[in-house]
C-alpha cells in the first residue's frame, strides 16, 4: 500500500466524520479512479472511502457481514448523501503485496490458498448477497453487448483469442457455475491482510456474495501470477487449496466472464 500525505477540506464531509478527521494526519491510499481512499492516522487508524452516491452500499453490507464472522473490520459509518462515505477501522497488519511476504512466495502461496479454503468452508445461509452467479453472468453478457473486451492481464492458458470465443463459452457452459460458496469476489493479494503471517482480515468486499468457488480460485491464481511475475505457482496454489475441489472447466468459464468485466 502506498500512502501519500494529503489534506482535505473537512467542511465538505458529513459532520458525523469530523471527529475522526480533525487534527489527524491524512494520507491518500487510493488505487482506483472510481473511489478515493484516505488513511486517517489517528488512534489505531481508520480508512475513509468516498465514491459516487450509492456505489459503496454493497461494500458496506458485505464488510459488516464478514466482520460478523470475524473476517473483516468494523464499519463505523456508511453515509449516503451527496456522495457515499464508508469509514472503517484499520485492520492490524499489512497486505500481501508487502515485500516481506512477496520475498517468500511459496509460503505466501500456501497461506492464501489455505485461507481461501477456510473461507469457502463457511456457512453462507445468512449472507445478504445470495444471487452472485446470476448477476455475474448477466453483467458479462451485458458488457459483451456493449463492446467491452479485455484479456490482456490473463495468463496464456486462460486467454481467449477474441470476444466471440469467450462469449461462446459463457453461452454454452455458463450454466456450470454454481452458487454454493461464500466468496470474497476479488481474492487478490492487496485485499488479504496478514499480521506477521497470521491472518487478520479481508478488505474491499464489494464483490462478495454467494457464488462459484472457482471465481475466487481464479483470482487467487491470477494474483500470484500478476504480483510475482510468473505462473509457476499455479499448481502449488491448487494443491494447497485442495485439488479435488478445483474444476478446470469452470475456471475457463470464469476466465471467459472476466474478459468482459
Amino acid at each position: 500500500m502506498i500512502l501519500t500525505p494529503t489534506t482535505i477540506d473537512i467542511n465538505k464531509f458529513p459532520t458525523e466524520l469530523h471527529g475522526f478527521i480533525k487534527n489527524a494526519k491524512l494520507f491518500d491510499s487510493s488505487c482506483s479512479s472510481e473511489a478515493r481512499v484516505t488513511f486517517i492516522d489517528k488512534d489505531s487508524g481508520y480508512f475513509l472511502k468516498t465514491a459516487t452516491k450509492g456505489s459503496l452500499k454493497k461494500e458496506a453490507v458485505m464488510t459488516e457481514y464478514f466482520h460478523s464472522k470475524g473476517l473483516s473490520t468494523a464499519v463505523l459509518a456508511y453515509i449516503s448523501s451527496d456522495k457515499d462515505y464508508l469509514l472503517t477501522e484499520k485492520i492490524r497488519g499489512e497486505d500481501c503485496t508487502t515485500a516481506k511476504f512477496l520475498e517468500q512466495p511459496e509460503r505466501l502461496c500456501d497461506t492464501i490458498a489455505k485461507r481461501l479454503a477456510i473461507l469457502h468452508s463457511l456457512d453462507f445461509s445468512d449472507c445478504p448477497i445470495q444471487n452472485y452467479t446470476e448477476n455475474y453472468i448477466s453483467q458479462a453478457k451485458s458488457n459483451y453487448q456493449n463492446g467491452f473486451y479485455n484479456s490482456e492481464l490473463f495468463p496464456d492458458n486462460w486467454g481467449y483469442e477474441n470476444a466471440e470465443k469467450a462469449i461462446e463459452v459463457i453461452n454454452t457452459k455458463g450454466r456450470l457455475l454454481k452458487s454454493d460458496t461464500l466468496l470474497h469476489g476479488d481474492y487478490c493479494l492487496p485485499n488479504i491482510i496478514l499480521n506477521d503471517w497470521n491472518f487478520s482480515g479481508f478488505i474491499d468486499l464489494d464483490s462478495g456474495g454467494v457464488g462459484d468457488k472457482n471465481l475466487d480460485i481464479f483470482w487467487g491464481i491470477w494474483t500470484l501470477f500478476y504480483n510475482l511475475k510468473t505462473n509457476k505457482y499455479r499448481e502449488r496454489f491448487i494443491d494447497a487449496y485442495g485439488r479435488e475441489n478445483v474444476d478446470e472447466e469452470r475456471l475457463r468459464v470464469v476466465a471467459a466472464c472476466e474478459v468482459f468485466l
